[in-house]
């Protein structure tokens, strides 16, 4: 498991969602609501839980209609100026995330193609459009992260 929560990434959501999160065993929840109270949701995040035979980071979103998870979370990216968070997990050339903003609003965007982050997004339909828009901040972590992955493995293998 390459990604995993600490205590300054528990530390950093507090600060954006402006509220301390509840321990609860080894998962943190966070309660947010918009500042009118219309939206709501509760934020779960499990490091390091077993899923299956492997060990993996979950969130879970509860909302007053919808239960989202997004297992094997393998990063986030906070955005102070839009207000948001955004888990990310990717798997064969595909990225999935879940958006969670301050004021208790949230989405999802499952098995988008990693392409359609960095292209031009006028050559897209509209309904293809917005998954890559919301996801294309996350393009500067995966980035960074495929780097290491490939010089880990080169100086594994003795390149440089």
């Amino acid at each position: 498991m390459p990604f995993e929560f600490k205590a300054s990434d528990i530390k950093k959501l507090g600060k954006l969602f402006n509220t301390e999160p509840k321990v609860k065993g080894s998962n943190f929840r966070f309660e947010i609501a918009a500042r009118d109270a219309s939206r709501r949701l509760a934020l779960e995040i499990y490091p390091g839980l077993r899923i299956g035979n492997k060990r993996g980071n979950l969130i879970s979103v509860y909302t007053q209609n919808a239960h989202l998870q997004l297992h094997f979370c393998s990063g986030y990216v906070v955005s102070e100026i839009l207000g948001e968070v955004t888990f990310f997990g990717e798997h064969d050339g595909t990225l999935s995330g879940l958006i969670i903003e301050k004021e208790g609003g949230c989405s999802l965007y499952a098995n988008v193609d990693r392409s359609l982050l960095s292209g031009d997004f006028t050559r897209l339909g509209p309904e293809v459009m917005m998954s890559g828009i919301a996801l294309s901040l996350t393009d500067g972590v995966l980035e960074e992260t495929s780097t290491k992955k490939r010089t880990g493995r080169q100086k594994k293998a003795g390149v440089r």
